[in-house]
């Protein structure tokens, strides 16, 4: 029972990247009808601005602010700036090819994300970074479950995040627009919602979300590589078709669940079949629910 109980703990916080990744995902492929693969990269690039922040905050700060005032702090700027980053990916990568065949955004996107590789190879060089500690690690001895502060940190910070962003969904006019958006992309427009602000807005959402999951990451695994957001990306893609179209609770639920297969199967099986059951339970999934947990049916094509 403790190795369940602190293997739970483990795919609560493992899951939450997923889900919080997976979102951006949703939102994107829900209010623009297209797969923004270069989202993964998205998260690698606002964990290495979290990085930077982070490095300059401590570097002038941490002898007279405590940790959690400048873990806030580099959150809120972080997200500040990454929010640029999707701004600019919607305007330049995009926004050219709303007319495109939707084949010609995918491989956009996909092209997007190997020029923020290699941009960050050349700017920064192929040597690893350690993210900076800004939470001091504790570890706490629960019957037997060790749970530590970071943990519940990124558990809670996850949880916070996709409350909030459930609320400006349901509660605030941009969030109605989006909402709209999502369920008639053509007719919306004819009725005075801009899609040139819609848009923007729905990448800088979904790149400031990528960046504070990349800011837990770091504090969890803080080894930084140009190339952490493929795979996490691609599973968060996942996720994020598993959990329906533009739904934020089938994104998260979905993420959460992925998190847990992948938790729970070494075990039961050898670690190197994780991959292979996780993505088969899915396939199964998606055989009687094709639309996802919480998919919808729209009123327009899809734009593929």
């Amino acid at each position: 029972m403790d190795i369940i109980l602190q293997n739970i703990i483990n795919a609560l916080q493992w899951g939450s990247f997923y889900a919080v990744v997976s979102i951006g995902y949703s939102m994107v492929y829900g209010v623009l009808m297209l797969f923004n693969f270069a989202h993964g990269d998205i998260f690698m690039v606002g964990t290495y601005i979290g990085f930077g922040i982070a490095t300059l905050m401590l570097a002038l700060f941490s002898a007279i602010m405590p940790g959690w005032m400048i873990f806030i702090l580099v959150i809120l700027v972080t997200m500040f700036l990454a929010s640029f980053v999707g701004v600019f990916v919607e305007v330049v990568g995009y926004r050219p090819l709303r007319g495109a065949p939707r084949a010609s955004a995918a491989i956009t996107g996909l092209m997007i994300g190997i020029i923020f590789e290699t941009g960050n190879l050349i700017i920064l060089g192929a040597q690893r970074f350690s993210f900076p500690a800004l939470i001091k690690s504790q570890s706490y001895n629960l019957g037997g479950i060790y749970v530590t502060n970071v943990k519940v940190l990124i558990i809670a910070a996850s949880l916070i995040m996709m409350l909030s962003l459930h609320l400006f969904i349901k509660k605030t006019k941009w969030g109605m627009a989006m909402r709209a958006m999502s369920y008639d992309f053509l007719a919306v427009p004819l009725m005075g919602v801009s899609i040139n602000v819609i848009a923007p807005l729905t990448f800088a959402i979904g790149a400031g979300l990528a960046s504070v999951a990349g800011i837990l990451y770091g504090q969890a695994y803080p080894v930084l590589d140009p190339y952490m957001g493929i795979q996490l990306g691609w599973k968060a893609f996942v996720a994020a078709i598993l959990g329906g179209r533009g739904s934020i609770m089938g994104a998260a639920l979905a993420g959460y669940l992925l998190g847990f297969i992948e938790m729970f199967v070494p075990l039961v099986f050898p670690s190197t079949f994780r991959d292979l059951i996780a993505y088969s339970i899915i396939l199964v999934i998606l055989t009687f629910r094709p639309r996802g947990f919480f998919g919808m049916e729209h009123s327009t094509q899809l734009r593929l």
